[in-house]
């Protein structure tokens, strides 16, 4: 859903916009849109995941979860994606800052995560996450980007390459295989069932 407003926010307004709901909202092209409540399963996903990098060694000051990433678009845009693995640098740049917002001259994070909601192709749920957000992430220049879809099983791992997208699919016990994080040892399955069975 998208919210009206008489004018296109500023990130500034968008970082300080309070509606005295729990509603999560996105910025796109200037606009308010609502992302709508998370599943159960999503945020067990991402707590999941938290807990994987952490038992690999990530400290927890580089994972980032209600984190914002400005990207380049049309208009003024800011995504808040499930869970932001930093790169030493991207950390750093957001460090102590009031709003946790990587703005776009910032550096870029290692990984980014989306656990997506369902959707078909055509659909505002899948174009946001299968379409805009991997044209805009790579526009953005982040080497990682990570689709986890439950609805239809699988993990995608876009890697950039020549600012585009590579990807490979990984479905049932095939081995997730993230050049960021050769070490990873997780199946997709342990990731589409969040650490379950």
């Amino acid at each position: 859903m998208t919210i009206a407003t008489n004018r296109r926010m500023t990130i500034e307004e968008y970082l300080n916009y309070d509606d005295g709901t729990d509603t999560r909202y996105e910025l796109v092209d200037g606009v308010l849109v609502e992302m709508g409540a998370e599943s159960t399963l999503n945020t067990q996903i991402a707590m999941f995941l938290v807990a994987t990098f952490l038992q690999l060694g990530i400290p927890y000051y580089r994972l980032g979860i209600k984190q914002k990433i400005a990207v380049s678009s049309r208009e003024v845009t800011a995504r808040d994606p499930d869970l932001i693995v930093h790169s030493h640098e991207s950390v750093q740049a957001i460090e102590g800052l009031k709003q946790a917002l990587l703005d776009v001259d910032m550096p870029s994070p290692a990984l980014v995560i989306e656990v997506v909601s369902p959707g078909e192709p055509g659909d505002k749920n899948y174009d946001r996450d299968y379409v805009e957000k991997r044209r805009e992430y790579a526009a953005r220049g982040i080497a990682e980007y990570w689709l986890i879809d439950p609805h239809r099983q699988v993990v995608v791992v876009l890697t950039l390459q020549c600012q585009t997208y590579q990807e490979q699919r990984f479905t049932e016990q095939m081995a997730i295989a993230s050049p960021t994080f050769p070490n990873l040892n997780l199946t997709a399955a342990q990731i589409l069932n969040a650490g379950k069975g």
